[in-house]
C-alpha cells in the first residue's frame, strides 16, 4: 500500500492590519492602515503552513468558505484541493470581467484570487513534509539563491494635513523609518528617499508609483533620477492615467532614461487597454509592463495577440504560485520578461515571493515589493532580508520561516477596532481635496 501524506486537521483565516504611509497613486492617498488576511493550516504530523493574501471582508469570507474542502484532505493532493475550490466558486455579484485596466480599486478583489494563499500554505506543510524549500516543489524548482527586488519609490503627502491616525516614526534611529512617514513630493525628496533606500538596502533598481501629478512632472523626477544613479534601472508606473497621446508626447524621449513604462495609458474612444497599449508601443518602442491589463489567461492571450507587453508583473495574489511561475515559462520561452507586482504585505508575503521568484526560469526583471513600506512590521521570527539589492530564499524545508502568533494576534486586534476593512483611498483624500472622487483619466491631484 503506498504511503500517504499527512492529513491537513485545521484550517485557520485570521484577518490582520498593520501600519501604512500616505503614499500617493492614482487610486488616492493610502489610508493610515492596510489590511490582510492569514491562512493557517495544520497538519496531522505536527507541521503548521502558512499563507498571506488581501484583505477585506469579501476575501476573508471566500477563504472561510473554502475550509470544508480543505480539512480532512491529504497535503500531497493540494492540486486536487485547488481543482475542487474552483469548481465550487462561482462569479461574484458586481464582478463585471472588466478586471482592473482602470485601476478601480473596489474591483480589485475581483482579480484577487483568495485561494493563493490556501496553496501557499499547503506547499509550505508539503515542503516540510519531504525537507525541501518550497522553492523546489515549483517550475523546475529552485534557479537561484537569492531575488533581486526594486526600490519602489511613492510620493507621500503630508499626514498632518489629516486628523488620521497615521503611524509616527519621527523619533526612530533609522533613518528610512523617519522618512517614510513624512511628506515628499519633489523631485529632489524623491531621490533623498531613493538615496536613503539604497543605502539601507542596496538598491540598484527603482520604480516611482506615477499617476499623482502632471505625466511632465513625474517624467522630472524620473530625470532627476537617472541623474543620481546612471547606472541604475529606472521605471515609471502611472497607472494607465495618461491618454495615448500624451504617454507618446511624454515617453518619446525617454530612451536611456527608463527602462521601462508600466501601464502608461488605459481603455479610451472603445479600445480596451490592451489595443491603446500595442499602439503605444507601436509609436515609442519603449519596453512597456503591465499589472492590469493582463490579471488571467483570457485577457494575456489578447495582451500577447497584440504585441501589447514585454514584462508581465504576474504576481502571484492573482495567478497563484503555480499560475504565476507558468507565466514565467511561457514569457520566457517567447523571449519575453517575467515579473512580479505588489501590494502592502506582511512579511509572509515576503517570504513567499521569495521562492516563487527563485523558481523563475530565465532573466526575471527586479520584483516590486512593498515590503520597505511595512518593514519592522514583522509577524514572522526570521523574515528574510534584503541586503544589496536582492531578497533571501529561505533553504529550510517549506517556506522556511516561522510565525509569531503574538504579533500576528495584536496585528488582529488592530484589525478588529477598523470600521472599515476594505481599501479606501479616497478617504485620506479628502482632506486634500474636498469632494475628491477617483477619476482614472485624471492623476489623483490633479483636479
Amino acid at each position: 500500500m503506498l504511503s500517504k501524506t499527512p492529513v491537513v486537521t485545521e484550517m485557520q483565516v485570521i484577518p490582520v492590519a498593520g501600519y501604512d504611509s500616505m503614499e500617493m497613486t492614482l487610486s488616492g492617498a493610502h489610508a493610515p492602515f492596510f489590511t490582510r488576511n492569514l491562512v493557517i493550516i495544520k497538519d496531522s504530523s505536527g507541521h503548521t503552513g502558512i499563507g498571506e493574501i488581501h484583505g477585506g471582508e469579501y476575501t476573508c469570507e471566500c477563504l472561510n468558505a473554502c475550509i470544508p474542502l480543505v480539512v480532512g484532505q491529504e497535503i500531497g493532493r493540494y492540486r486536487a484541493i485547488l481543482g475542487a475550490i474552483h469548481r465550487g466558486g462561482k462569479k461574484a455579484e458586481g464582478d463585471d470581467g472588466e478586471g482592473i485596466q482602470t485601476l478601480d480599486i473596489s474591483k480589485l478583489k475581483f482579480v484577487v484570487k483568495a485561494e493563493w494563499a490556501i496553496e501557499c500554505a499547503l506547499l509550505d506543510l508539503l515542503g516540510q513534509h519531504l525537507g525541501v524549500p518550497v522553492c523546489e516543489l515549483l517550475a523546475e524548482g529552485k534557479q537561484r539563491d537569492k531575488v533581486e527586488v526594486l526600490g519602489y519609490l511613492f510620493y507621500v503627502s503630508d499626514k498632518g494635513k489629516t486628523d488620521l491616525p497615521y503611524l509616527d516614526e519621527s523619533t526612530s534611529s533609522d533613518p528610512w523609518f523617519r522618512m517614510r512617514r513624512q511628506e515628499m513630493v519633489s523631485h529632489e525628496q524623491i531621490v533623498e528617499q531613493a538615496c536613503c533606500l539604497q543605502e539601507k538596502y542596496g538598491y540598484r533598481n527603482f520604480k516611482l508609483k506615477g499617476g499623482v501629478f502632471e505625466g511632465a512632472y513625474e517624467m522630472d523626477t524620473i530625470r532627476a533620477l537617472k541623474k543620481q544613479f546612471p547606472n541604475g534601472r529606472i521605471n515609471l508606473d502611472p497607472n494607465g492615467a495618461w491618454s495615448l497621446a500624451e504617454a507618446i508626447e511624454l515617453c518619446r524621449g525617454m530612451h536611456g532614461i527608463l527602462t521601462y513604462i508600466e501601464d502608461p495609458c488605459g481603455p479610451e474612444a472603445g479600445f480596451s487597454s490592451r489595443e491603446i497599449m500595442a499602439e503605444f508601443k507601436n509609436a515609442t518602442n519603449l519596453p512597456v509592463a503591465t499589472n492590469m491589463i493582463a490579471t488571467n489567461w483570457r485577457q494575456f492571450y489578447h495582451a500577447a495577440a497584440l504585441k501589447a507587453v514585454d514584462i508581465v508583473l504576474a504576481d502571484p495574489h492573482f495567478w497563484g504560485l503555480e499560475g504565476s511561475l507558468r507565466m514565467a515559462s511561457i514569457l520566457n520561452d517567447w523571449g519575453l520578461t517575467w515579473g512580479s507586482h505588489s501590494n502592502n504585505h506582511f512579511d509572509i508575503t515576503l517570504t513567499t515571493f521569495a521562492h516563487v521568484a527563485a523558481a523563475a526560469p530565465g532573466k526575471p526583471t527586479a520584483l516590486d515589493t512593498h515590503w520597505i513600506w511595512q518593514d519592522g512590521q514583522n509577524l514572522l521570527e526570521d523574515a528574510p532580508q534584503i541586503k544589496d539589492g536582492y531578497l533571501e530564499v529561505p533553504d529550510r524545508p517549506g517556506l522556511g520561516v516561522t510565525l509569531n502568533m503574538e504579533r500576528v494576534m495584536e496585528a488582529n486586534r488592530l484589525y478588529n477596532q477598523m470600521e472599515n476593512h476594505d481599501r479606501d483611498d479616497a478617504m485620506a483624500m479628502q482632506y486634500l481635496i474636498p469632494g475628491w472622487k477617483y477619476d482614472s483619466k485624471k492623476p489623483c491631484l490633479v483636479r
